[in-house]
This record gives structure tokens, sequence and C-alpha cells, in this order.
């Protein structure tokens, strides 16, 4: 890895990933991962991470089964809690030093968000694991991702999935999909992309956070974003440097 580009990242993980595409955690998929987020804290880069439960409980799939939209919104925030916990102790065996930070209180496990405690912590090297979303029902772990970001100084958002960037249709039903290297805020609301949630690519946007979403499952590619390299898909102002 060369020199860092970015000295302070937000992290987006999907719990999906954690799952493996499948229900509970896959201790092979989070050492993975542990070992990436490893080796750019090694080198320097102040690392945060929001981490989200699809892979116990989606809130919005629950409600529409029938169930109260807070109170499985709420269910799914358990969900990111025991993975934030399953990161944070793959992450320490890694030999970095971790904190795990709740916006539901439940101090037996983690701290409470607190974010110039978070930005202390990532002063001293530390992970921080921003868990539970942003507390309150109907906002999902995208937004929370763009909130915390913006909130503890991160230069970029790092959304790491299944997939390598933003196409212009889903490569999945559409093998002629084309996938933007570089991408305008602007050009992604005129197209009707799906990069992130309304609420949090509006935070983005508004603030000029720039979005750099790539491939999480091949080895590496957390360091090559943080790094600079062209990887995926930057979404920034137009008139951004790239």
């Amino acid at each position: 890895m060369g020199q860092p580009r970015y000295d302070r990242v937000l992290l987006k993980l999907s719990g999906e990933v954690f799952g493996g595409g499948s229900f509970g955690v896959d201790p092979d998929v989070v050492q993975g991962i542990a070992r990436q987020i490893a080796d750019i804290v090694r080198e320097g880069t102040q690392v945060a991470v929001v981490v989200g439960g699809g892979n116990f409980f989606r809130g919005a799939e629950l409600s529409l089964r029938g169930m109260d939209q807070a109170r499985s919104d709420y269910m799914g925030m358990l969900g990111t809690v025991m993975n934030c916990l399953a990161l944070q102790d793959f992450l320490e065996k890694q030999g970095i030093d971790t904190r795990v930070q709740t916006a539901i209180t439940m101090g037996q496990v983690a701290e409470p968000y607190i974010p110039r405690r978070a930005v202390r912590h990532l002063e001293k090297g530390r992970v921080v694991i921003f868990g539970a979303g942003v507390g309150m029902p109907y906002f999902s772990t995208d937004t929370a991702s763009a909130q915390r970001a913006l909130e503890i100084g991160a230069q970029v958002l790092l959304m790491a999935k299944a997939v390598d960037g933003v196409y212009d249709d889903d490569p999945r039903t559409n093998p002629d999909a084309k996938r933007f290297e570089r991408v305008s805020y602007q050009e992604v609301l005129r197209r009707g992309l799906k990069v992130a949630d309304a609420t949090a690519f509006s935070l983005c946007m508004d603030n000029r956070l720039p979005i750099i979403v790539f491939n999480l499952l091949q080895d590496g590619n957390i360091a090559r974003a943080v790094s600079g390299e062209t990887i995926g898909t930057l979404v920034s102002t137009a008139d951004d440097p790239a």
C-alpha cells in the first residue's frame, strides 16, 4: 500500500456481507474484513465503521410482513450491534484497538455515541465502530454512515458492497450495463442511479462529501480506495478534482 490519500475515512459495510449471503455471521468473511481494515490502520489511516444488520433483520422487510415499522427498525438496529461486536473481536485479534459506540445505550457492551470521544479514539489510532444506526426508526444505516462521517470530519465515505461500483443499469440483469468510473451527484439524480438511500445521498451532496462505491469482496480493495487508486466509482461534485 502506498501513502494513504485519505487521513480519516468512514467505511460502510452491509450486514449481508457479514453473513456471506445467508443468515448470521460468517467468521471467515468477518476475519477477512478485519484484516483489510487492520492493514490500513497500520499505515496511519483513521478508520470509523458503520455496519448494517441485514444478515439478521431488515426492518423494511419485516414491516412489509405486517410488523410495526418502528419496532422492526429497532430490531434491525440490534442486529447491527451484533455485527459490531463480531467485527470488534476480529479486529482486536489483529492487534487493533477498537471501540464500539451505539446510538442506543447499552453500557455493558458498548460506549454511547459521543462524537468528540469518537474523534479522540480515532486520533489515538483506534478503530471506532458505530452501531444501532442513528438510534431512531425510519432511518437507514446508509443515513447513519453519512451523518457519522460528517460529524467526525471524515474525508470520504467508503461504501463497500458486493458489486464493483455504480452502473447505468442493473448488471445482474443487463450484461451490457456500463460502470461509471466517476459520476457527479447531479448525474446520479438525473439518471436515478442507486447509490445510497435518498436521505444519505442528500447529506453527502449538500456537504460535498465524496462517496466511493467499490467491491468489498476483492481482497485489498479497502487499501486501494484509501490510497487513491481508481477502483469502483467515485461520486462527487462535478467541479471537484479527481
